[in-house]
């Protein structure tokens, strides 16, 4: 992958999920190493999420990862910490706030479940008279 592709999967990710409702306050740069090699920041700050293709001079903290590594962290099949205990995963700076992101994605996540078995399904309705 290149550090394109990375990227725009990794807004993808982050732009998919609903962080309304989140209590958290943290800038992370995300350093891809090995292919696709690139940072990006990942922000959430008054509400507001914000995922852009520049390196963050006023981070929290940096995370180091494979692009295969830090792209399972964002979409919720590796937890970050795992990852860092592992080794797949390392973290410069603070790590409590390296773990909001880790809370966020979490977040994310179970919002996006309690929403898909909220929603009313098609075959539901179809065979429901009024």
């Amino acid at each position: 992958m290149t550090y394109e592709e990375i990227f725009a999967k990794a807004e993808s990710l982050f732009a998919k999920g609903d962080a309304t409702g989140f209590d958290g306050d943290f800038a992370i740069q995300v350093n891809i190493t090995g292919e696709g090699e690139g940072a990006f920041y990942i922000a959430y700050k008054n509400g507001a999420l914000d995922v852009a293709p520049y390196e963050y001079h006023d981070r929290d903290a940096i995370l180091f990862a494979s692009a295969e590594n830090f792209l399972k962290i964002a979409d919720g099949s590796l937890g970050a910490v795992p990852a860092f205990l592992s080794g797949k995963l390392k973290v410069e700076g603070s790590t409590e706030k390296a773990l909001e992101l880790d809370k966020l994605i979490t977040f994310m996540k179970k919002k996006a479940k309690e929403e898909s078995k909220s929603a009313p399904k098609a075959a539901d309705k179809k065979g429901k008279k009024k």
